[in-house]
């Protein structure tokens, strides 16, 4: 049997990147997925091409900083698919490595709404669903910049903060009612959202990479849909509250 076999999967941020590597796993082993993302035209080429694979897969657009986006998110899937047993938050942007000096107010506001806000007002509408069912699993994506101090902007280092935080209160707080909340935290992973860096603070960029030869190398995509993959399975049924890094040893360092 596929290890997520019937179980319903909601995915943020789930047409491009991590997000979609990790949709792309859930649904070979076995998940019916949703997949969200505020990207219209890349949900829809995503969803069709899960579709012509064969794929049990289901797409809704959502703002994760809207109340109301969130609301439709799991009440759609749950009248598509009957119930959710897994909760992936992946949707997020980036602050452009604004050190502290040189934090601006909107880049603030909108990391703290999507990266932050996102994750809490998901969580809070599938909690009630999986505290009634007496299961469920949610998967954060926090970042190494969640773990260490410097390894990214501030603005970014303190939302991953805040991820790596609700995860561990979440799986303390739900834990006795069936539910586990673990997180990644990724170093450098290829994809789109880190190539370019146009428009990025110079001084933070230069501070928080100042390490950088130490590590390895960067991430592919699958490697961390792999993680997201045990952690979401019976075969992590025993780990809750962790904050897991996968950076080929560069925090270590």
């Amino acid at each position: 049997m596929a290890r997520l076999e019937n179980k319903v999967a909601i995915i943020t941020g789930g047409a491009s990147g991590i997000g979609k590597a990790i949709a792309t796993l859930y649904a070979k082993e076995g998940a019916k997925v949703a997949i969200a993302d505020f990207n219209e035209d890349g949900l829809y080429q995503t969803v069709e091409s899960f579709k012509a694979e064969g794929y049990d897969v289901f797409g809704v657009r959502v703002n994760v900083a809207v109340e109301d986006d969130v609301q439709h998110m799991v009440d759609s899937t749950v009248a598509h698919f009957g119930r959710i047993d897994i909760l992936v938050n992946c949707a997020g942007v980036l602050d452009y490595m604004q050190a502290a000096h040189n934090v601006e107010d909107a880049i603030w506001n909108r990391v703290m709404d999507i990266n932050v806000g996102g994750v809490m007002r998901s969580m809070r509408k599938v909690l009630p669903l999986f505290t009634e069912q007496g299961s469920g699993v949610i998967v954060n994506l926090s970042s190494i910049a969640g773990i260490t101090g410097g390894r990214g902007g501030l603005t970014y280092t303190a939302a991953k903060h805040a991820v790596s935080g609700m995860t561990k209160n979440v799986a303390s707080h739900y834990g006795a009612q069936g539910v586990r909340c673990n997180a990644i935290g990724p170093a450098q992973v290829e994809t789109g959202l880190t190539q370019s860096i146009e428009g990025y603070d110079m001084f933070g960029l230069q501070q928080s990479t100042r390490g950088v030869q130490l590590m390895n190398r960067a991430a592919q995509p699958s490697e961390i849909a792999n993680i997201a993959l045990f952690l979401a399975s019976e075969e992590s049924s025993y780990i809750n509250g962790v904050v897991l890094a996968a950076d080929a040893g560069w925090s270590a360092y």
